[in-house]
């Protein structure tokens, strides 16, 4: 591999400096070998226990990564076109990405910003995380990628979920003092991408760190006013180069003396530095170049704005908004089990808000995000449809892969085993038909999850012995 002549130069006086000139060579023979890959099992779908046995379903044996729970290394093979992907199952994600968001230790019911989120791979982690509690913001900063986070998130079955579009700087306003913790996947020059990327190292030398260094500076002191005293960051980087990485940490902590490193030592595989920042080598271990770091900012939680604490609903006296609850609230009872129905009924009746014909489940108040591009407005179960029979609720995709089989009436979930003809087929947005004893358990002229085994697909609607597909063509398997 040809390797930009100012990078081998810098590289080559980094290691003699710090004293691994043993190191360099194997340093270098590493852009030889294969790049890693690997995939991130969703803990909201998939249990420990299922992890090896679905791994080896998939054709290969189950080789862990040390520093994610979930993640496996795979081999070099298309894994977009499983049937368990489209169930949203696994993520496909390089294993040194899974580093930062591990390293987040986000829990449940708490409030996070993801500055820099598209395509999605430590958000839907951290989504995992809070288990539909709390708030998760998802910011990404160029359209076509925030769409592309939007489809990776919905897949993964990701709830309590608000997808921004907008420059970090645009969001200080409202959220100031506002999360519990933030990560920044921040942009880089991407030296660690080197060998996976063929155009990485022309990219490198057209926008090199020097470029990249003072938009990282920017978006620290953005995530340092939207970070509540007592919260967390974490900053990575997919890059070598000390000034992304150690210098813009240490020149951000003389700045703001209310931070400190919190160290991650146990975390096997990973190396750290006399002060507790991390990193991942590809000739140390089985991985990409990555920098990781996390941050505590010292102080008391509660000093933090209040403005997380409101939440209105400003609609719930109009006529048509009532009816449109109503109609939402029937559909779920139909569709849900009794144990489930309970607090989706509860969800319901604290989230509630119509746009337009379109439904969405609200932790907080849609004035939080006033002046900024959504492309995601919490929940989006689906939209109500004025028919000649009335009022219909039509549900959307992500209704479907927000649910697990636990809580979806026997009579409304049909699962296709990996081995029936009728799995491909339904992806293809086909139409599929019911064995005689499938039509006595289902619910006909209603709509079904149709599900990989337990994990759900989408909608598809009973008419007799026929399943009407209702799979989104755009996500279709081809």
């Amino acid at each position: 591999m040809k390797l930009p002549e100012e990078f081998q130069n810098r590289m080559h006086a980094f290691f003699e400096a710090k004293g691994l000139a043993s190191e360099e060579q194997d340093f270098w023979s590493s852009y030889e070998k294969e790049p890693m890959h690997g995939i991130r099992w969703n803990r909201l779908k998939v249990d420990v226990s299922d992890y090896d046995s679905k791994t080896e379903k998939m054709g290969f044996s189950p080789d862990p990564v040390s520093w994610c729970d979930g993640g496996f290394y795979t081999p070099d093979v298309s894994l977009g076109k499983e049937p368990y992907y489209h169930a949203g199952a696994y993520y496909i994600q390089e294993p040194s990405a899974m580093l930062p968001a591990s390293v987040l230790g986000t829990k449940p019911g708490e409030y996070v910003l993801d500055m820099c989120a598209a395509p999605g791979g430590k958000a839907t982690r951290i989504a995992e995380d809070l288990k539909g509690e709390g708030l998760l913001v998802a910011n990404e900063i160029n359209a076509d990628r925030a769409r592309a986070l939007l489809r990776n998130l919905e897949r993964a079955g990701c709830g309590n979920v608000v997808i921004v579009n907008e420059n970090p700087k645009n969001m200080v306003k409202n959220f100031t003092s506002f999360f519990d913790r933030i990560i920044i996947d921040a942009p880089c020059s991407g030296e660690g991408m080197f060998r996976r990327d063929p155009f990485a190292p022309k990219s490198w030398e057209k926008f090199g760190p020097s470029s990249c260094v003072p938009i990282q500076e920017e978006i620290l002191g953005y995530a340092d006013a939207m970070l509540m005293p007592g919260g967390d960051l974490v900053y990575s980087t997919c890059t070598f180069g000390e000034a992304e990485n150690e210098d813009q940490i240490r020149s951000f902590l003389s700045k703001h003396p209310d931070y400190e490193i919190v160290s991650h030592r146990e975390l096997s595989g990973v190396s750290h530095d006399a002060d507790g920042m991390m990193r991942i080598w590809p000739h140390r271990t089985r991985g990409e170049g990555h920098f990781c770091v996390h941050l505590h900012k010292k102080g008391d939680k509660d000093s933090a704005s209040d403005i997380r604490k409101t939440r209105t609903n400003p609609q719930s006296g109009q006529f048509t908004f009532v009816k449109a609850k109503e109609c939402f609230r029937d559909f779920m009872n139909g569709l849900l089990s009794d144990e489930a129905k309970v607090s989706y009924q509860d969800k319901i009746n604290t989230q509630f808000v119509l746009h337009k014909d379109k439904v969405h489940l609200m932790p907080l108040a849609e004035e939080l995000f006033k002046g900024l591009k959504v492309v995601k407005m919490g929940d989006f179960p689906g939209e109500i449809k004025e028919t000649a029979k009335g009022r219909v609720f039509t549900p959307s995709q992500a209704l479907a892969l927000e649910l697990d089989r636990k809580r979806i009436k026997p009579s409304r979930f049909l699962s296709l085993s990996m081995e029936d003809e009728r799995l491909l087929r339904y992806l293809r947005c086909e139409t599929i038909m019911l064995t005689e004893e499938e039509q006595t358990i289902l619910d006909d002229g209603e709509y079904v999850a149709v599900a990989c085994e337990d994990l759900p697909l989408g909608f598809g609607k009973i008419q007799g012995a026929v399943v009407k597909n209702q799979y989104p063509k755009a996500w279709r398997l081809v």
